[in-house]
């Protein structure tokens, strides 16, 4: 029951009026400004994307369901784009939402999830301090600095459920051991796009940070399409990298 009325929560509070339209015709469709990245390559199974360093506002919640500890650390990170803030700054909503997710979890034990909103571009290098509702510093909300990195991508459509975000993480491990790729196994990237207004052509992602140089399997008949997001935060000068497969 707590964890349906967590996602519940999660959902209405992510509909906020401050949620419009992008002026882009890829699947980041609801935010005005989404991460950039460029796509190296692409397999039927995954992508490989380069992301440059990018400066978010994150925050810890404890729960025994992502969808729980998401719905509780979104309420924080929500009143900090919309005010609880020094100087009261106004934020659009940003795209996507992170949530981190830790690799090793026990049904009898809560996990600790980290949620991350991308700062806008105007605020990538002086974001306001979050307050709480006194006006004070909130030691609740911190800045995170992502760092230059590669990551694999599995896409789907779809709810961002615990079940379904674990299903797709399973499904993309199991393909990336098969192509012997090296990535950080501790955690994982829970990704998301939409809010639940949004009912059809739904699209959500688990993301790997890759280690090392990125692998791609050769698959000749599958086209490698440009990058679907590209809009403002922040501005990154490309870097060639090349997909190999590992013997």
């Amino acid at each position: 029951i707590n964890y349906r009325i967590g996602l519940i929560s999660f959902y209405l509070v992510f509909a906020h009026d401050k949620l419009k339209p992008s002026t882009n015709g890829s699947f980041c469709t609801e935010s005005k400004e989404c991460l950039e990245y460029e796509l190296v390559c692409k397999t039927d199974e995954y992508e490989v994307r380069h992301y440059s360093p990018t400066r978010w506002v994150s925050t810890d919640a404890e729960a025994y369901f992502m969808g729980v500890g998401a719905a509780m650390a979104f309420r924080r990170l929500f009143q900090y784009i919309t005010g609880s803030n020094e100087g009261g700054v106004q934020m659009e909503m940003t795209a996507p939402v992170l949530v981190k997710i830790p690799e090793q979890t026990r049904m009898w034990e809560p996990a600790v999830y980290t949620l991350n909103f991308p700062l806008p571009a105007a605020y990538q290098d002086k974001p306001p301090t979050p307050t709480n509702d006194k006006g004070c510093f909130s030691v609740q909300l911190y800045f995170t600095e992502m760092p230059e990195m590669d990551v694999y991508v599995r896409s789907y459509g779809g709810w961002m459920l615990s079940v379904t975000s674990r299903l797709h993480a399973h499904l993309l491990t199991k393909e990336l051991e098969r192509v012997r790729a090296s990535y950080n196994c501790s955690y994982h990237y829970g990704v998301g796009y939409d809010s639940p207004l949004k009912l059809l052509n739904r699209h959500n992602e688990v993301w790997y940070v890759a280690e090392g140089e990125p692998v791609l399997e050769p698959n000749p008949t599958s086209p490698h399409p440009i990058p679907k997001v590209k809009l403002q935060p922040p501005t990154f000068h490309p870097q060639h990298f090349t997909c190999s497969n590992r013997s």
